[in-house]
């Protein structure tokens, strides 16, 4: 026993850090797996956790804090962010954060979410700035991951045309330096899988320096930057959310402008930004951003070269991506202005994107009124009031030469355990804009009509519930749509919490479209499509160690006339992280059974740190993933994860040139962490 305690208090100093990163990537974990329901599958929400990593270790004080800075925790909506300034203004400081509960929309869910990273009367950061002090006072985090499939694909084999010129190996290295609240930089070096290593070790880099609170420059960006106002109409560009569970994410939290720090190879801006205050009230946001973007293009009857689509993938793996590699200049430059005054906002955007080739129309009909010229001028209107327990908001934007769209909505507290979304959108077929992300049933927000409206139920501590539905139409055609269309989404959502230590959550979500039919006919018409899911999940905290998570979820789709389709997924998620410890990690078992492609089931995967991720469960076979983290010191972490795939009755696993001889699919991953 003496030994023990020995060997314990030698420990001390790597234990506490260690349980702290763990309980860190704990509260980080759960809240990306509520919001990610909304995300594209594949979406880099490395800015996402950059967030949360830095203010659960430097909390907000919310006796000093603003808007903008609050409407960074996603899990706050915006009429609660407004309900919050407006407690300080009648009541004065908050004494204790558990004040929280006093406030309308505030509910249990919500201050559990809060709480790791918030404080009161927070000790002032240092903010002297100069060089002894960036160079000793300051945080330096440096990461780098490998990652790498076991299994060989086609690609990689000597074939004749198209195939991966480059090797297997993913590589990414980033490091991230922060001066308390007044001075960032940062670096992301970045190779996929198939791209070449040897000639160039990096395909894609980015980086960018950042100042803030300098007297009238409340932001400076040089280097990559986003910029997120208004609903996302306009002007939106890095994170964005969609429709989710938490039904007042339907209303956009602008953040302005931001540093970028992603690895997503197209949704950025690079060149520099700034946000200045004008007058009272008024601040103002100049850009200008010069970039090479990716485009297949094709030389037009005159000789000249010529585009229809940009593309976003940022892989250049194959003889056919590398040649599109960054032919195409982008030149942006405008401003945004913006009054804001107590609970009333409202801005204007304007700015024109030019591009060194021409936008031309493709043939198919869908395609009719997509953009084309070299040059697009974007205009938009944006603005919010809250009023009580009443925040409205809205855009309305136009791309010159093209349709006009907008957004409406408004959020409304009934009640301290009821709160209330509606949303109407109205999208022009011809309506233009290059960096667009509303609230959309389509990738983009253009050529849609669409009403959303949404409740969120806490009526006790132990209960929450969630519903929305969603109508919308298509006035134009779309691809695999030969006429207008249209068609609904519902959800419900019921989640049980009798304790700290166990959850039950019940979900059911049903969308209606309609697409083309597939039968062989002379002319095409539509056929109603219905995917429905239903999922029932358990969370247990068996102790201080040991915690687990058991989901089912089933899956159908139907298709005309044609036989429904019925797939289901299990899994066992079993989660160590010991309080005494360097060592933490969770393993996942899981069977799926689906028919086929249509009827296939995404599901939140743990991975390493920054590395979020959805797994794809398509066909008939088993799953399994482990994850490890290791505490080598004080600031150096190491994580290793293993994935494996094993389908049944199948010869081949993936498609073209992804394709793999077998029915086994695994990856490796290896990532370290230094922070100094």
């Amino acid at each position: 026993m003496r030994i023990r305690m020995i060997i314990a208090f030698v420990m001390m100093g790597f234990i506490a850090n260690a349980q702290e990163n763990n309980e860190t990537e704990i509260d980080i974990r759960d809240i990306l797996e509520s919001v990610t329901e909304s995300l594209p599958d594949d979406y880099d929400m490395t800015e996402l956790v950059d967030v949360l990593m830095r203010y659960r270790k430097h909390p907000i004080d919310l006796n000093h804090t603003t808007p903008e800075e609050l409407k960074s925790l996603v899990f706050l909506s915006p009429l609660q962010i407004s309900n919050f300034f407006s407690y300080l203004k009648e009541n004065g400081q908050i004494v204790d954060p558990l004040e929280l509960q006093s406030i309308d929309g505030f509910d249990v869910k919500t201050i559990e979410n809060l709480l790791p990273f918030v404080a009161v009367n927070v000790q002032p950061e240092f903010q002297q700035l100069n060089f002894r002090n960036i160079f000793t006072l300051g945080e330096n985090d440096l990461m780098m991951r490998f990652a790498q499939g076991l299994e060989k694909q086609k690609g990689f084999t000597d074939l004749p045309g198209n195939r991966y010129l480059g090797t297997p190996e993913k590589f990414q290295t980033r490091y991230r330096y922060n001066y308390s609240t007044i001075l960032s930089a940062g670096i992301t070096l970045d190779k996929d899988a198939g791209e070449k290593f040897f000639s160039k070790p990096f395909d894609f880099y980015s980086g960018n320096v950042a100042l803030f609170k300098l007297g009238r420059i409340k932001k400076l960006v040089v280097g990559d930057y986003t910029l997120q106002f208004g609903q996302g109409l306009t002007l939106w560009s890095g994170f964005s959310f969609g429709k989710g569970p938490d039904v007042t994410s339907v209303a956009k939290k602008d953040l302005g402008l931001r540093p970028y720090n992603s690895t997503n190879e197209y949704s950025f801006f690079r060149g520099a930004s700034a946000t200045v205050t004008l007058l009272k009230n008024i601040d103002i946001t100049p850009f200008i951003s010069l970039r090479k973007l990716d485009a297949s293009q094709k030389n037009d009857k005159d000789g000249n070269l010529v585009q229809s689509t940009i593309n976003q993938t940022g892989l250049h793996r194959t003889p056919s991506e590398i040649k599109n590699k960054n032919v195409l200049t982008q030149q942006l430059f405008g401003a945004t202005i913006q009054y804001t005054q107590n609970e009333f906002s409202v801005g204007a955007i304007a700015y024109q994107s030019n591009y060194s080739n021409s936008f031309v129309v493709q043939s198919a009909a869908y395609d009719r009124y997509s953009f084309t010229g070299k040059s697009l001028t974007n205009l938009g209107l944006f603005y919010n009031y809250t009023y009580k327990n009443i925040y409205l908001y809205g855009e309305a934007a136009k791309g010159l030469g093209g349709g006009f769209a907008y957004i409406n909505g408004v959020l409304v507290s009934l009640s301290k355990a009821v709160s209330a979304a509606l949303t109407y959108r109205d999208y022009a077929k011809d309506y233009h804009s290059f960096f667009n992300q509303a609230v959309a049933e389509s990738t983009e927000a253009v050529n849609e009509k669409g009403l959303y409206a949404g409740l969120n139920v806490n009526p006790s501590k132990r209960w929450a519930f969630s519903f929305y539905g969603d109508y919308f139409r298509f006035p134009w055609l779309k691809y695999r749509v030969d006429e207008p269309s249209k068609g609904y989404e519902l959800l419900a959502q019921a989640v049980y919490t009798p304790s700290k230590t166990f959850k039950i959550l019940a979900r059911f979500k049903i969308e209606q479209k309609q697409q083309n039919t597939d039968l062989d006919v002379p002319v095409n018409f539509l056929d109603d499509v219905k995917r429905a899911g239903y999922r029932v999940e358990m969370n247990w905290q068996l102790n201080k160690s040991w915690s687990l998570q058991n989901r089912a979820e089933f899956s159908q789709f139907k298709k005309g006339v044609a036989d429904k389709e019925f797939g289901y997924l299990v899994y066992q998620d079993v989660d160590y992280s010991p309080m005494f410890s360097r060592i933490t990690g969770n393993i996942r078992v899981a069977y799926f059974n689906t028919p086929s492609y249509n009827s296939r089931i995404y599901a939140y995967e743990d991975d390493v740190l920054y590395s979020f991720s959805f797994g794809m469960y398509s066909g008939k076979g088993y799953r399994t993933y482990l994850n490890l983290k290791y505490n080598l010191a004080k600031k150096l972490n190491i994580w290793m994860r293993y994935g494996l795939f094993i389908y049944r009755n199948v010869e081949t696993v993936g498609t073209y040139l992804d394709e793999i001889k077998g029915n086994k699919k695994s990856e490796i991953k290896v990532q370290v962490r230094y922070q100094f």
